[in-house]
């Protein structure tokens, strides 16, 4: 599916959070195409992007090549379940709509919590379950119309997987990220956010 729109209002936000510098973290990069664009946008930061899936990692290293960051985005196999990295060892973490394809969320974001710097930035978002199943019926019809039935499916299916801003702000309380909060960022989706802070 096309998601160029949503991705680059996804680094748009990033930068917004001060991004500038350091070493950051994708989880769930999928073909990579947010690294891509915040590498392309901010030249003094490196990313480490990881996904579980070894033929989305195929897609994503030629995606990187292709816009010639392969000196600039590592990939990696990796679950985000069981994070193969120190704690608090990434200036910056973000994740998008990968969050409700997590079998254990919760456990999965607490690792996210441990791997980043206490003053790192903080953007992770995904989609909000709708209160009916006929309004995850309207966002499909809305944002998905012009899709494959397919692509439609796993749209609609991927909205009853999401947490509401509720669940997401019960979460939080467990991840330790100080200074995160819980936003409703558009009309579908949730971000857990915190700005990098210098000092």
């Amino acid at each position: 599916m096309e998601h160029g729109e949503v991705d680059q209002a996804f680094v748009d936000r990033v930068i917004a959070l001060g991004a500038s510098t350091g070493h950051f973290l994708d989880v769930g990069t999928g073909p990579a195409q947010i690294p891509i664009i915040l590498a392309k946008t901010c030249p003094n930061i490196q990313i480490t992007a990881i996904d579980l899936s070894e033929e989305m990692l195929k897609i994503a290293e030629q995606h990187v090549i292709d816009a010639g960051l392969h000196d600039r985005i590592t990939l990696q196999l990796v679950d985000a379940k069981d994070l193969p990295f120190p704690d608090k060892s990434f200036d910056g973490l973000i994740s998008n709509s990968i969050v409700h394809h997590i079998h254990d969320s919760l456990r999965a974001l607490i690792d996210m919590g441990r791997v980043v710097k206490p003053n790192g930035l903080v953007l992770i978002r995904d989609l909000i379950r709708p209160e009916t199943i006929s309004d995850a019926q309207g966002f499909v019809d809305k944002y998905a119309a012009d899709d494959t039935p397919y692509q439609q499916k796993l749209y609609y299916d991927s909205f009853l997987a999401a947490f509401t801003i509720s669940e997401v702000n019960e979460m939080l309380i467990q991840m330790n990220i100080p200074g995160a909060t819980v936003e409703q960022s558009t009309d579908r989706h949730w971000s857990i956010e915190r700005e990098f802070n210098s000092e």
